[in-house]
């Protein structure tokens, strides 16, 4: 489907194609002579650079690029300064593309930022000792919040973003209707750079552990541990945000899946059984050996018994001889006639 931007009269109408990331004319309308004009010039005869960049991105579904937004970010806070005053943040309005999208910008003079630091811009907290390079006379920090946008420039794969991403950018202030402005390099020399994120984190999922993360403009992405709850600290300019990680880890972990039989179900339905069977003859095993030690203890005791006995028996017939005699099953002795037989003291009566 075909996106067109039109305008009548001497001005020249431009076409946009959705389908490709061309811009082409579609038809000329000028009382000059355009047919040497190239595409490119069409368009920008009509709209501002920025202007054209966003609604080129927007018709032809680009890539959402997060060094492109630092620029448009940067020319529209520069654009907040009307009279401007060191020291005091002043708000841009972003274009109706980036809706939700905060932008501030605060001019201050490098020697009082690094002898003083700020105290409070929006929900960063600039420590004293904080320098740049190249130094500069003036500088600009450009605040970004990303609102509901911060997903789409900012994406971190197996993470949840738990706040918008808020970024605190330099730039120099000589010029303040300058655009695509790199940024100046600052560095926090003594105390480390705060950001407060306490309006705007939303409650943490249960289980899961929040991290601090650094947007490096580089690309490189940095996690550090998370300062009083919702504060996080860095040493340099950036994009920051907490996030925590969802992964199948903080799942309950399924079940693992069967692996399928290379041979068919047959085989699925022998090996369960093999598996049964397995588990049989371990329980039959340990009762058969279970009782085969409990009757070998019985012997045992049952020899200790018989042992004693014949020991008692043995000492006895070491003894004084008694004569024996076998009363059913066991013997016993007896005594002997007697020696003397009993007799009264006196036989004869007087």
């Amino acid at each position: 489907m075909n996106s067109i931007l039109s305008v009548t009269g001497p001005w020249v109408t431009c076409g946009v194609v959705a389908e490709t990331p061309m811009l082409h004319r579609e038809e000329l309308r000028s009382p000059f002579h355009l047919d040497d004009l190239s595409e490119y010039d069409c368009l920008f005869s009509l709209l501002s650079r920025h202007t054209a960049i966003i609604l080129f991105l927007t018709a032809s579904n680009a890539e959402f690029s997060s060094r492109l937004l630092d620029s448009v970010l940067q020319d529209y806070a520069f654009r907040a300064f009307v009279r401007p005053r060191t020291g005091i943040p002043y708000d841009g309005n972003v274009p109706f593309n980036y809706t939700g999208i905060k932008v501030s910008a605060l001019r201050l003079r490098s020697g009082s930022m690094r002898r003083r630091g700020v105290s409070r811009y929006k929900e960063f907290q600039i420590p004293i000792g904080v320098l740049e390079q190249p130094y500069v006379e003036r500088l600009i920090l450009v605040y970004h919040n990303l609102a509901n946008w911060s997903d789409l420039y900012y994406p971190l794969p197996g993470h949840i973003h738990l706040t918008p991403v808020l970024g605190i950018l330099t730039y120099d202030a000589s010029n303040l209707s300058a655009t695509n402005l790199p940024e100046l390099d600052i560095r926090a020399s003594k105390n480390p750079i705060l950001v407060n994120f306490s309006s705007v984190v939303r409650p943490v999922p249960m289980g899961l552990s929040p991290k601090c993360v650094c947007f490096n403009l580089d690309g490189a992405v940095e996690f550090d541990n998370i300062l009083n709850g919702n504060v996080c600290k860095t040493t340099k300019q950036g994009h920051f945000s907490i996030v925590v990680e969802f992964t199948t880890a903080a799942e309950p972990e399924p079940e693992p899946e069967p692996e399928p039989a290379s041979g068919g179900g047959t085989n699925g339905h022998k090996s369960g059984g093999r598996k049964n069977w397995v588990i049989f003859g371990s329980v039959v095993g340990g009762f058969v050996a279970l009782v085969f030690l409990v009757l070998l203890i019985a012997c045992l005791n049952k020899y200790d018994k018989k042992k004693k006995i014949d020991r008692m028996e043995e000492a006895a017939d070491r003894g004084v001889p008694l004569l024996m005699t076998k009363i059913g099953n066991t013997k016993a002795p007896i005594a002997s006639e007697t020696r003397t037989r009993p007799s009264l003291e006196n036989e004869y009566l007087p």
